[in-house]
């Protein structure tokens, strides 16, 4: 059989032709986002070797069909499976075209690689890109709608753990809200990337998944990696806020508003929160917006947020809000009572006795208030107590330490120096009595 039958034409044009050296093993070959690597070595067309990862000894990486390399090498890469060794010949036009790359490599020349498949990793798809989140494409779509924010969303899923399936099922929810029907963090941020049609494989760290607590029904250790394959079998258009106007805008942040109330009443403060803040964001800016109904919205959804987080013990965050509250509205007495109660939980006792008594200068009847009152004034006596005690005992300590005796020395010959008893003047006077005679003499 002719040599040429063996190439495989990638472009449809005969610019880039692909002869394989070496079957790989497999199925899979890899996809658009994911990241590759292999070795390659690069001639020109008269055997001129002009580049190799080989010689270097170090494997190239790179994001393939994300256009950081020349296009014969995206087409050509995307062919492989893992072990594959392969011939791409490469027109200029799929190359480096006209201008070439100097000094090594002349204007409009054909390339020829050798090309070895060593491996690659999903499409690194989490926040921090640290591969928390990887996809591997399965099934392309050409379709280009992809979730977002708000927006309904319908797929298939499947998880796995340990090559085990744990769940499958439909799923229809309003992204953002996944949580509420047991769709894990990383799943959800996934879906945000695939357009509908297309099929994809998952590998989720616990961070995004199950956490440090697994999932006992599911029978999935803390901190355990998992994988989903998922089709997006349909999703609707988000909002469009720059599109919106002011009345319409306060029409939408009534709808998150609700849906926070709603979250509120099931006891799921993480997605309670994310409803009001989606409301609060919406709302007209004052400056621009000064109707009481905006700011009474703002009121509301400030407080709502505190409470929220009053409910899941971050007493901070509910602080700020509170804050927010009162800027807003000074006299607002339930937000004077919950920074109130967050300044006694985190131990800023003078502030929240300051609260207490302002709700009580506006609400004179406030008995809650009174009571918190009569508590922060205590904390505050009995901290004031350990205070003096502390003090006490350090100035107690300090005094004993004075009063110990110094400890004996050694007699000091220098002492008692010039010092004369009787006996010794009696003694000395002889002497020179003696030594003045034999002068005499």
């Amino acid at each position: 059989m002719p040599e040429e039958t063996k190439k495989l034409d990638l472009s449809g044009d005969g610019g880039v032709l692909k002869e394989i050296l070496k079957e790989g093993t497999g199925a899979d070959t890899p996809n658009s986002g994911c990241k590759v690597s292999l070795h390659y070595t690069g001639r020109l067309v008269d055997g001129t070797e002009f580049d190799s990862s080989v010689a270097r000894n170090t494997p190239f990486e790179f994001e393939l069909g994300k256009g950081h390399v020349i296009k014969a090498f995206d087409m050509g890469v995307a062919t492989m499976k893992v072990g594959e060794r392969c011939f791409l010949t490469c027109a200029s036009n799929y190359a480096y075209g006209a201008a070439g790359s100097p000094p090594s490599i002349p204007p409009d020349s054909t390339l020829i690689f050798e090309l070895e498949m060593l491996g690659w990793k999903g499409e690194d798809l989490s926040p921090n890109q640290d591969g928390s989140i990887e996809r591997t494409i399965l099934e392309q779509s050409d379709k280009k709608r992809t979730p977002s924010d708000g927006a309904f969303v319908k797929a298939h899923i499947s998880g796995a753990f340990d090559s085990k399936v744990f769940e499958e099922r439909d799923v229809e929810f309003d992204y953002g809200e996944g949580s509420a029907s047991g769709i894990v963090e990383g799943l959800e941020l996934a879906l945000e990337k695939m357009n509908i049609g297309e099929t994809s494989k998952i590998k989720i760290q616990s961070k995004y998944a199950f956490g440090n607590k697994g999932n006992e029904a599911f029978k999935i250790p803390p901190n355990s990696t998992i994988e989903y394959t998922v089709k997006l079998l349909d999703c609707g258009k988000g909002l469009e806020e720059w599109k919106l106007s002011d009345s319409e805008r306060v029409a939408e942040a009534k709808v998150y508003k609700e849906k926070g109330t709603n979250y509120f009443k099931k006891e799921n403060y993480e997605l309670a929160i994310k409803m009001y803040t989606k409301c609060k964001n919406l709302l007209p800016s004052l400056k621009d917006n000064t109707s009481e109904e905006v700011k009474a919205l703002k009121v509301a959804t400030h407080s709502n947020i505190a409470l929220s987080h009053q409910k899941s013990n971050n007493h901070f965050e509910a602080k700020q809000e509170c804050n927010a509250v009162l800027e807003l509205d000074e006299s607002n007495v339930k937000a004077l009572y919950r920074r109130g109660q967050c300044n006694l939980i985190i131990n800023e006792l003078e502030q929240a006795l300051d609260d207490f008594q302002k709700v009580i200068q506006l609400e004179p009847s406030n008995k809650a208030a009174a009571n918190h009152v009569v508590i922060c004034k205590q904390k505050i006596k009995q901290n004031k107590d350990k205070e003096k005690k502390l003090y006490a005992n350090m100035f107690a300590k300090l005094a004993a330490n004075d009063k110990e005796t110094d400890p004996p020395r050694e007699t000091d010959v220098l002492d008692q120096c010039g010092e004369w008893s009787e006996e010794d003047a009696k003694r000395e006077a002889d002497l020179t009595l003696e030594r003045d005679n034999i002068i005499m003499i």
